[in-house]
Order: C-alpha cells, then sequence, then structure tokens
C-alpha cells in the first residue's frame, strides 16, 4: 500500500514505509541506464556481461558521492519545515549523515564524480579501456538522469518561481518553501510553478538522442572519451539553465547559483579538452 513518510509518497507494510517512491525511480533509472550502456557495450564489440557486473559498484558509490556532495555543499541546516540537513547540521551530528538519509539530500554532482570514480577503480581492476567505457556511460548516465528526476515530481520539489504557462506545477502548502508558503498571496488552488524537473528530464532526453547520433554518424572521427566531454558540457548547459529558474539554489561568488559557477568551470573544462585532443597531430612516419 501507500503512505506518506515525512512528506514523500512510500511503498508501505501497514503503516510502516518500506521504500519511497523517490527510491523505487532512482533504481528504475539505474536499470533502464544499465540495459543501454549493455546494448552499446554488445555494438562496439565489448562483453555486456562486464556492465552488469559492475552497475550495482557503480550506482553504491553514486549514492555515496551524492549523498557526500549534499553533506558538504549545502548551507541549509535542520528546520521544522526544512528535514533536508546541511553542513551546519551534520558537523554536529555525523551520523545523520547515513540515518537521515530518508529525508533527502543527494547531489548529482556528488553522484556522477562518485560513479565515475568508481567505474576507474572496476575498469582498471577488470583491465578494461577505460575511456571507451566512461563513452559507453555516458548515454545510460544522461538518461538515468532523464528518469531520476521524476522522483523530484512525486516528492514535489525542484520546482520554480510561479508562472502561468499551460505546463505550470501545482504544489501542495506542506511541500512549499520560502515566501510561497504565504498562501493568501500565492493559493494552493490557482498558483503554478516552473516544473524544473520536467525541464531538465526532458533537456536530459534530447541530450541522450545527440549523444546516439554523435556517437554513431561521427564515429570514424570520434576518439575515446570524446562521448563523455560531450556529455559534461551538455549535462553542464542544462544545469545552467535550471539553476537559473530556481529560487532556492544556494549561491556563492556575485550571487550567482553554486552549481552554476560549477557547471561552467566543468563544461569549459570538457570543451578545452575536446578541442586540445583533435588539434594534436599525428606523429609524422619514420
Amino acid at each position: 500500500m501507500i503512505c506518506d513518510f515525512n512528506g514523500r509518497p512510500s511503498l508501505c507494510i501497514g503503516s510502516t514505509p518500506i521504500v519511497t517512491f523517490y527510491a523505487v525511480i532512482i533504481l528504475l533509472g539505474a536499470l533502464i541506464g544499465g540495459y543501454i550502456a549493455a546494448t552499446e557495450a554488445r555494438r562496439r564489440g565489448e562483453n555486456p556481461d562486464v556492465v552488469w557486473d559492475g552497475l550495482i559498484v557503480v550506482l553504491f558509490a553514486g549514492i555515496v558521492g551524492a549523498r557526500l556532495y549534499h553533506v558538504f555543499s549545502t548551507p541549509a541546516g535542520c528546520t521544522e519545515t526544512l528535514p533536508v540537513c546541511g553542513w551546519p547540521w551534520y558537523r554536529n551530528h555525523p551520523l545523520d549523515i547515513v540515518l537521515r538519509i530518508r529525508d533527502g539530500g543527494l547531489g548529482i554532482f556528488g553522484a556522477v564524480l562518485g560513479g565515475m570514480l568508481a567505474l576507474i577503480v572496476y575498469g582498471r581492476r577488470r583491465k578494461l579501456a577505460i575511456l571507451k567505457y566512461m563513452d559507453i556511460a555516458a548515454p545510460a548516465l544522461i538518461v538515468g538522469q532523464a528518469i531520476g528526476r521524476w522522483g523530484n515530481f512525486v516528492n514535489q520539489e525542484l520546482y520554480g518561481p510561479p508562472t502561468d504557462l499551460p505546463w505550470g506545477l501545482s504544489i501542495d502548502a506542506a511541500h512549499r518553501t520560502y515566501g510561497y508558503v504565504d498562501l493568501a498571496r500565492y493559493p494552493e488552488a490557482t498558483t503554478r510553478f516552473h516544473p524544473l524537473f520536467l525541464y531538465e528530464s526532458m533537456l536530459n532526453l534530447l541530450g541522450f538522442v545527440v549523444l546516439i547520433v554523435v556517437s554513431r554518424r561521427f564515429a570514424s572521427r570520434l576518439k575515446d572519451g570524446d562521448l563523455i566531454l560531450l556529455y559534461a558540457m551538455w549535462y553542464s548547459a542544462v544545469r545552467v539553465f535550471v539553476e537559473s529558474y530556481r529560487f532556492d539554489a544556494w549561491t556563492s561568488i556575485g550571487n550567482i547559483p553554486t552549481a552554476s559557477l560549477i557547471s561552467i568551470a566543468v563544461g569549459l573544462a570538457a570543451l578545452a579538452i575536446l578541442v586540445i585532443r583533435h588539434r594534436r597531430r599525428a606523429p609524422a612516419a619514420a
């Protein structure tokens, strides 16, 4: 049956929550991503079983990385209306890093970094061509992100400011934060918000199409590692766009969202590496 756990729809036995729908959606995204990566591995002449064997390791490392990114990068602490904690809380309550994970608090940058590090370690142990497997993982990763963002929909989170657009999202009073808790100014029945989770999900799906098309149409011109660089550039641009709508973004230099600064740095670095590695000339024959 379905019940509520801290405002999050969950699958329950009786009144006891077992797993949140958010977790189910994340797992679904991982499995679909795994299938895409295994299919891509087979197309490239690699063993698809290697993908399935490494999926659990990469997924676990991604969750750990996502959690640690949230713990060390989120400035807010816990309140009665904000169960998701930040560094000011965790530094004095370190056990809550694990115990309060069901309250929320995962960062995509940490998930990607953790997953990539795990892939490198796994690849070295299995003596794999790591850059090739990163390219295999790139389309799967962005599809997993596209699916995973729907977990934000069921939790009624990752929304932007009010909008009159026909696809505006209704948010219950219990899930609102900041000034939008004022129901006199923002009535629950008529106020709609930008569905940022939807924007990111659709752009990620488009990114998947772009990566697949590029990997096939320009296969003869690509080097191992190019596709993961293109992923980094694409997702960085997507994240900058999404962050520009967030009213709850953690800001830093010049009141710019920190996630946007990280995205710009990552995107520019990926572009620079891509350009440099394709400008290198092959060594002259002796």
